[in-house]
């Protein structure tokens, strides 16, 4: 029933088939990982600057990096941010002492793990994407009557709709939705929304990975300044979509209201495949960066 495309309807047929944007980051990362096997430093830098601007971290040389978008308050996806501040440290200013192509090949396999579906079926040889066939299997599932996890299986607008009914009559009880890396756009989010602002009990939302804009942030932030709107919610994850890289201060604000016995936000915990590993101060930097960045 979408027709043509229009403002911001459904895709044309060959727009459907475009990457969302979490798959042209995560080959960008694997670019980097050829290229530092390769011993090319300076394109491996070229590369990261390109992922940080289309995160939002907009930065070049190092020092702008870690001085100038390090403070930021109200990021969407810290994750990301600082292990590609860790990349940069890496690649801007190895040690002597350890390999830092080793070092820096785990700190993008780590960026790949939090930039792509990663629940557990992952994990337990369960094929990476879920079909469309689970989304009817996945609402009516009762092994958990207060979370909808519907995470990894790509929905149309028919599915949204089907999704709208099942939280209309069914969301009563649910606490979390998951539709992260679900293929959603802003129109399907619009549609969404008066849905899941009704849930009474719902505290956790999670959108990232998907084609949202900055337009759904606004939506969001001018729903959250009524009350009787997600009333109880406390936590919403924007990360890794299109162009929205930090949350305004009108929809924390939103967000602090609802939190009646906490003074901050929740946070974000996440274990990832291997451990993390600190990067810290190189001894001899290369000549393009100050040794002040490198100290950091």
């Amino acid at each position: 029933a979408c027709g043509r495309r229009g403002s911001r309807g459904c895709p044309a047929a060959g727009e459907a088939a475009s990457p969302a944007p979490y798959v042209r980051r995560v080959g960008w990362l694997r670019e980097i990982q050829a290229t530092i096997r390769e011993r090319k430093r300076e394109h491996a830098v070229h590369i990261l600057r390109l992922l940080r601007k289309d995160l939002g971290l907009e930065g070049t040389f190092l020092n702008e990096v870690l001085y100038k978008n390090a403070t930021f308050l109200n990021l969407v996806d810290p994750i990301s941010h600082d292990l590609l501040m860790s990349l940069a440290r890496d690649l801007q200013c190895p040690k002597k002492e350890y390999d830092p192509w080793k070092s820096s090949d785990r700190i993008c396999r780590q960026l790949i793990y939090h930039l792509t579906p990663h629940s557990k079926w992952h994990r337990h040889g369960v094929p990476r994407r879920k079909s469309q066939v689970c989304l009817k299997t996945s609402l009516q599932k009762k092994v958990s009557q207060d979370s909808m996890d519907l995470s990894g299986i790509p929905l149309t607008m028919r599915d949204v709709h089907r999704m709208a009914y099942y939280l209309q009559n069914n969301g009563d009880h649910l606490t979390s939705v998951d539709l992260s890396f679900t293929e959603l756009n802003d129109d399907m989010v619009r549609l969404l929304l008066p849905f899941l602002w009704a849930l009474p009990k719902l505290t956790h939302l999670s959108l990232n990975g998907n084609r949202l804009t900055r337009a759904t942030m606004k939506e969001l932030t001018d729903t959250m300044k009524d009350m009787n709107k997600f009333p109880c919610l406390a936590w919403v994850d924007l990360g890794n979509n299109v162009d929205v890289s930090s949350m305004p201060q009108p929809l924390l604000v939103g967000l602090r209201k609802r939190l009646s016995q906490q003074t901050t936000l929740p946070t974000i915990y996440e274990a990832l495949d291997c451990d993390s590993e600190i990067s810290t101060a190189g001894s001899t930097p290369p000549r393009a960066f100050s040794q002040r960045g490198c100290e950091r």
